[in-house]
């Protein structure tokens, strides 16, 4: 008797033990063939600014070599179909007239982008370094400031640069007008610095961006890559005006300043001019 009941209570325990894993079963598999919820993404929106109306140089001054700020030399400066252009139209030489146009407001953290492209021949007399070469100066000395024969701004220098149908020609480079920054850790003293980018023949035209945060890193984007990046931007170096002023910086950090475009005797277009305040 006591065996017989010993086997309905092990056929009642093997029957419910089997019922509780097919049910086990039933709950996993019903688990992996639910559909996980989405979760929404919230974009944020970039409230980008545009610095150039395509109509008139509104906002932007001219301040070119051997002229007062606010003279736009020979119309050095001009806008044309929605673009603003770097034209030697009026020039019989360049004459060392080394140009920048300024716009309004300095800045110390933002992002800062535009398309470019270098058209037809240089002007007669520009420097053979300067063939197919522009940039953009960031945090920039006031340019009230400048002398009338001041070459450049004491600055940070975007260097573009086309290529000559031929050789390796790097864009996004940096130089250093009256200015050091430090470069993988380490302070660097020599004028330029090469970007990673490729070559640009042609007239194509060419999107950059820069990442600026005010004295700590800047960074340097061609066609949306990055192509360098360093730190520690400041006052020190060569100058070539107000020499015992900017003596008596060195080594100031620079937090902030102007951004400028440059005239260096090689016909440039810039559109689509852009800046966005970072906090």
């Amino acid at each position: 008797m006591a065996e017989l009941g010993l086997n309905k209570t092990n056929k009642f325990f093997m029957k419910n033990f089997s019922n509780l894993v097919l049910i086990i079963l039933l709950v996993f598999l019903v688990g992996c063939n639910k559909k996980p919820e989405k979760k929404e993404i919230i974009k944020v929106s970039e409230n980008w600014e545009s610095l150039f109306n395509g109509k008139d140089l509104t906002g932007w001054t001219p301040k070119i070599k051997g002229h007062a700020f606010g003279d736009n030399y020979n119309n050095t400066f001009l806008v044309e179909d929605g673009v603003m252009k770097v034209s030697y139209k009026a020039y019989d030489s360049f004459n060392n007239a080394f140009g920048h146009i300024f716009y309004k407001n300095p800045y110390s953290n933002y992002r800062f982008r535009m398309v470019y492209r270098f058209t037809g021949e240089q002007i007669l007399g520009g420097r053979p370094w300067a063939l197919r070469n522009s940039g953009i100066m960031i945090h920039c000395e006031d340019p009230k400031n400048m002398g009338i024969n001041q070459n450049f701004p004491v600055s940070i220098e975007v260097q573009l640069l086309g290529g000559n149908g031929l050789d390796k020609r790097s864009t996004g480079n940096l130089c250093t007008p009256g200015t050091h920054v430090k470069y993988n850790d380490s302070l660097v003293t020599e004028h330029i610095i090469q970007s990673s980018s490729r070559t640009y023949h042609g007239e194509q035209w060419v999107n950059v961006e820069i990442e600026v945060r005010n004295d700590s890193i800047i960074k340097h984007f061609i066609n949306g890559k990055e192509v360098l990046q360093y730190t520690k931007p400041h006052i020190g170096g060569k100058v070539d005006y107000n020499m015992e002023f900017w003596k008596s910086k060195e080594n100031q950090p620079l937090k902030s300043g102007y951004i400028s475009l440059q005239s260096e005797s090689h016909p440039v277009e810039f559109k689509k001019i852009e800046i966005l305040e970072l906090h």
